[in-house]
């Protein structure tokens, strides 16, 4: 029998004639076997000769075009069976040439990504014909805006077999601002010989259809950020502009109430009232004042003093009341003192402090060595402290007032003044120092 060649997808014949040497009538069943056998028939499968006669019978091949009946030789032998002889039956043999047929079947997956700069692909492909091939990888791209590389980017297939390559897209440069960028792609899988279009069996190899695929490229900054952007912008503005001078303004103003109340109570509380004397009697008393500089010399301010003591019985001494009158010009400093007589104790229970042409600058007042406060002059026309338990200046001690004039109030008259002008009435019991 001769040698046939056949292309998957395809049919070719062969003729076989069976002859009856024998000298009775034979019927002979006819009957394919081999790896051939699936797809190949003999037309008819059964004749009947008298002695001597033969018959010619068609052996038709038609392989699938499937990668399962792979390239190249296959031996094909077709059995004779006799009906009345069987032992003489007879396998004549022959050979089939199956074609080679290229196919591959590609995929893309996903089809589209977003990133910022760049995304991962897969890229799978099947080899669907009959023989080992060699697969290629490329994209390309319209523009040059993306890098596609494949890893690996080539691969040998055997018949039926499968294979995955990554795909990494790239972007040439990454956009800051504005809207997502979408860039299309397309990606390949094919043979060597099919991209420089061969040609098989006298029929040109077409190429695979490209995969297309997609890469959105998002901007780093997007749209909401740089509203979110611009309304903390304006915020900040808004607080610097509106709301911090509000709050240093309420700040200021919580600072200098905090400090008059510290100054209101500096020795730890306040009396509910005036004192009271319990003793009877009366006498009188004068307290002479003096007036230094700042410098210790005099004449940067003039003060006065002057009191007057009240009568009382017992042992809790006399009330006692002392004026010291301080007037210091611009930019200077005075200072009014009243003694405490030798062999006496002042108990100080309350001071009045009068500033009533509104001078700004700072007061000091002391008990000997002792500071009881010291306030600006512009945050009061009147102040007044007041003491449960008498604050004890002994003698020889000095009451003093310090004032440091930075600039003369205008009193009720309209007219400024050209001197600051302060007057301390000091209050308490003047007792005898027990010896």
């Amino acid at each position: 029998m001769p040698t046939v060649t056949v292309s998957p997808g395809t049919e070719a014949t062969t003729t076989l004639t069976v002859r009856n040497d024998g000298d009775i009538v034979e019927a002979y069943t006819l009957e394919v076997v081999g790896d051939s056998a699936p797809w190949t028939t003999v037309e008819p499968e059964r004749v009947s000769l008298y002695p001597g006669t033969s018959q010619t019978v068609t052996v038709r091949f038609a392989p699938p075009r499937s990668h399962e009946v792979r390239a190249g030789e296959v031996p094909v032998g077709i059995r004779v069976l006799p009906a009345e002889h069987p032992e003489s039956v007879a396998v004549p043999e022959m050979t089939v040439v199956v074609a080679p047929f290229r196919e591959l079947r590609a995929r893309l997956e996903p089809g589209r990504r977003r990133g910022w700069l760049g995304a991962r692909f897969r890229a799978s492909v099947q080899n669907r014909g009959n023989a080992p091939t060699e697969v290629v990888f490329g994209g390309r791209q319209a523009g040059e805006e993306l890098r596609l590389a494949f890893t690996p980017e080539r691969r040998t297939l055997e018949p039926g077999e499968s294979a995955e390559a990554g795909l990494r897209v790239r972007a040439r440069k990454l956009i800051w601002f504005g809207a997502p960028a979408t860039w299309p792609f397309e990606v390949a899988a094919a043979e060597p010989e099919t991209e420089e279009a061969a040609t098989e069996d006298g029929r040109q190899q077409v190429p695979p259809e490209p995969l297309p695929g997609e890469f959105v490229q998002l901007p780093v900054l997007p749209k909401w950020l740089l509203i979110v952007l611009a309304a903390l912008i304006a915020l900040l503005l808004a607080w610097f502009a509106l709301v911090r001078p509000a709050v240093q303004s309420a700040a200021k103003e919580a600072g200098t109430k905090a400090a008059q109340e510290e100054n209101r109570a500096p020795q730890g509380g306040t009396a509910a009232g005036g004192a009271t004397d319990d003793g009877k009697g009366q006498g009188e008393a004068k307290g002479q004042g003096t007036t230094s500089g700042a410098d210790g010399s005099g004449g940067a301010g003039t003060g006065g003093g002057s009191g007057s003591t009240g009568g009382g019985g017992g042992g809790d001494g006399a009330q006692s009341s002392e004026t010291i009158d301080v007037q210091t010009r611009a930019g200077e400093q005075g200072v009014g003192t009243y003694v405490v007589e030798d062999g006496k104790t002042f108990g100080v229970t309350d001071i009045v402090v009068a500033n009533f042409q509104g001078d700004e600058g700072v007061l000091t007042i002391s008990f000997g060595k002792r500071k009881i406060t010291t306030i600006a002059l512009e945050t009061f026309r009147n102040q007044d402290y007041h003491w449960v338990t008498p604050i004890q200046v002994l003698e020889k001690d000095a009451i003093t007032i310090s004032v440091t004039c930075s600039k003369p109030g205008t009193p009720a008259t309209g007219t400024q003044a050209s001197k600051c002008h302060q007057v301390l009435n000091v209050s308490g019991r003047l007792s005898d120092v027990a010896r």
